[in-house]
C-alpha cells in the first residue's frame, strides 16, 4: 500500500525541490532491503508474542513487555554495526583539524568518541545531519557528508554539541522510560480487555477469537498513537529547547548554531513562520525563528 506514496515523495515532492539524488536503481534496492529485514523482525517479534501468550495466559502482558523491552535494547545496540551498513557506506573523516575539534569538544562533556565517521548520505538526498550511536559515555559520531561539505567547522561542532546535550540532559534515556512505562500499562490493559468481550461488543463481532480481539486492538492502538503524538510533540520540543542552551553552555557560541539552523531552514526550504496549531500537532522542533531568537537571547 505504501508504495505508491513512497514513489511519489520520492521522485515527485523530493525532485520538485532538488531534495533527492538517488536513482530508481538504489530506491528499489533500499526498498528490497527494508522489506526483508521488516519482514524478518516483525515475524519474530509476533511469533514470539504469540508464543509468550500461549505460554503465560495470565501474565503474557508483562513477559510481552519484557521481551520487547530487551529486544529494542539489542536492536539498538546491533543496528549501526549490522543493519545501517547494509544501506550506507561509513567512512573515517579525512579532516584532521575538525577530528581533533570534536574530540576535545567530547572529553569536555565527559563523552568517549570511539569513531568520528562520514556517511556517504549524498547518495539519497541533499539533506544534512548528525548523530550518536552507542550505550554509555562510549559514542560512536556520525556526520552525513552532506553537512560536511555544507557547514564551516564551528556550526558543525555547535550542531554535535546539540546532540551532545541530548545526550547529557537524558532525554533518550526519559524518552525510553516513559515508553516503557507507557507500553507495560497499555499491554496490561490490552490483557484486561481480551479477557472481557467488551471489544467483541464494541464492534458488533460475533467471532469470539482472541486473534480477533487482537486486531481490534490494533486498530484502537493506532487511533491512539496519532491523538498521543501532539504530547509527544510538547515534550519533544522541550528537549530540544533544552539542547539548544546545553550547546550553548558547552561551546559558548550562538552565532554559530544561529546560522547552521538558517543553513538548514533553506536546505530543507522550512516554513518560517508556521500556524501555531500546526506547531502544536505535527512539530517535534520548535520553528527555526523561534530557535534562533531563543539561542540569540542565551547571552543576553
Amino acid at each position: 500500500i505504501s508504495i505508491p506514496f513512497s514513489l511519489y515523495s520520492t521522485f515527485k515532492i523530493e525532485y520538485k525541490y532538488c531534495f533527492i539524488t538517488m536513482t530508481m536503481k538504489l530506491w528499489i534496492s533500499d526498498f528490497v532491503k527494508s522489506i526483508i529485514i521488516s519482514t524478518i523482525l516483525m515475524s519474530l517479534m509476533i511469533l514470539s508474542g504469540l508464543w509468550l501468550v500461549q505460554w503465560s495466559p495470565n501474565y503474557w502482558w508483562f513477559w510481552v513487555w519484557g521481551f520487547l523491552f530487551m529486544f529494542s535494547i539489542f536492536m539498538m545496540y546491533i543496528s549501526p554495526y549490522v543493519i545501517e551498513p547494509l544501506f550506507n557506506k561509513f567512512t573515517p573523516i579525512e579532516d584532521k583539524s575538525l577530528k581533533e575539534r570534536i574530540i576535545r569538544l567530547t572529553e569536555k562533556a565527559g563523552i568517549h568518541a570511539s569513531r568520528i565517521l562520514r556517511i556517504d548520505a549524498s547518495r539519497r538526498s541533499r539533506h544534512t545531519n548528525a548523530y550518536f550511536t552507542g550505550i554509555g559515555k562510549t559514542k560512536r559520531i556520525v556526520l552525513y557528508d552532506t553537512l560536511l561539505e555544507g557547514m564551516s567547522h564551528d556550526e558543525i561542532l555547535a550542531i554535535l554539541a546539540h546532540e551532545i546535550g541530548h545526550w547529557k540532559k537524558k532525554h533518550l534515556l526519559k524518552t525510553l522510560i516513559a515508553f516503557e512505562a507507557f507500553s507495560l500499562i497499555a499491554l496490561y490493559i490490552s490483557y484486561r480487555l481480551i479477557q472481557s468481550d467488551f471489544l467483541l461488543g464494541l464492534f458488533a463481532i460475533d467471532t469470539n477469537t482472541i486473534f480477533a480481539k487482537f486486531i481490534i486492538l490494533g486498530f484502537i492502538a493506532g487511533i491512539l498513537s496519532l491523538a498521543l503524538q501532539p504530547v509527544m510533540n510538547l515534550f519533544s520540543r522541550r528537549h530540544e529547547r533544552q539542547a539548544d542552551r546545553a550547546s550553548y553552555e558547552l561551546t559558548n557560541d550562538t552565532a554559530s548554531m544561529a546560522s547552521a539552523l538558517v543553513k538548514l531552514s533553506k536546505e530543507n526550504l522550512s516554513n518560517l513562520y508556521p500556524h501555531p496549531l500546526y506547531v502544536a500537532l505535527y512539530y517535534s522542533h520548535p520553528p527555526v525563528v523561534e530557535r534562533i531568537k531563543t539561542i540569540k537571547s542565551f547571552t543576553g
